[in-house]
């Protein structure tokens, strides 16, 4: 799926065309919005949004800042094979190729969702060029998966669930939000936008099953290692952002992330859920704007 693919009324919401990196998967989609010689920020999405998730803070921001948003591979508007790894240590990757082939330095991280282990992963594997973090009700870390995500890693159910009937993206929509009246139609037809059939939805399917939930899941070392240098991300003026209605980033996943970054600056949205940018985006965009503006 292309830009040119999406409809006049997401367009409008989404106004960028972006661009493409070619990476380990195939064709990775990004919006490259702001000046050129502004500090750049770079908006790293989770499960399973994309880079329209960032709409409000690259509008908000753009003016001053440079605004790159990824679609991983998989989701959005990146290529979405079939037979690729999905691996978490490949979206890292594939976070740093971006990185240095736009040669981002001075960079602020801003993570949502799985996005935090992938920023994580990639601050941790560039650290000279990432000065700042922003984190949005994520985890880079083991903890507890509820029970309608490990549903959607059931072999043979996972897929009917997750790709035939779309239940990861619209039990999302429901569960994720809180404030109704700020997630109207046309912002529900822009989440589901790239996602409108089987095929488009592997990225989904594949995040879900990278949950190391097992001991020997391919990707528990990778977790384990990152967790053991969490103290690394340490120095950095960070800003924690926390819907507290969350599902899944429950606020004990707040707590770890207060106990590993102690310096952190923390506001807490008791009114918002896990897709707290969507919720509180009337005070987000201002709260983070001021951030990066202090620091």
């Amino acid at each position: 799926m292309n830009y040119a693919d999406l409809s006049p009324e997401v367009r409008a919401q989404y106004p960028w065309p972006g661009a493409d990196l070619p990476v380990n998967g195939g064709r990775m989609h990004y919006v490259d919005e702001g000046p050129r010689d502004g500090k750049p920020v770079l908006f790293l999405h989770g499960n399973p949004t994309w880079s329209f998730y960032w709409r409000h803070l690259i509008t908000g921001l753009s003016d001053r800042y440079r605004c790159v948003a990824v679609d991983h591979i998989g989701h959005g508007l990146s290529e979405k094979p079939e037979d690729w790894t999905y691996r978490l240590a490949d979206h890292i990757a594939n976070a740093v190729k971006l990185v240095e082939h736009l040669d981002l330095r001075d960079l602020t991280v801003v993570v949502h969702d799985w996005g935090g282990a992938i920023g994580t992963g990639l601050t941790l594997a560039v650290p000279d060029r990432v000065t700042r973090l922003v984190l949005f009700n994520t985890a880079a870390f083991q903890g507890p998966v509820p029970a309608s995500i490990r549903l959607c890693r059931v072999s043979g159910l996972g897929p009917l669930l997750v790709r035939g009937a779309n239940g990861f993206l619209e039990g999302a929509i429901v569960r994720g939000t809180k404030r109704r009246d700020l997630f109207r139609g046309g912002t529900v037809d822009g989440y589901r936008a790239p996602y409108p059939d089987w095929r488009n939805r592997i990225g989904h399917l594949r995040f879900v099953q990278d949950i190391p939930i097992e001991a020997e899941h391919p990707t528990r070392p990778t977790i384990a290692a990152m967790e053991a240098r969490l103290h690394d991300l340490r120095g950095r003026p960070t800003l924690i952002v926390w819907g507290m209605k969350d599902f899944c980033f429950t606020p004990a996943f707040l707590a770890r992330w207060r106990k590993e970054l102690p310096d952190a600056e923390v506001v807490e949205y008791p009114d918002a859920g896990h897709w707290v940018v969507e919720d509180a985006n009337d005070r987000v965009v201002p709260l983070v704007r001021g951030f990066l503006d202090r620091t």
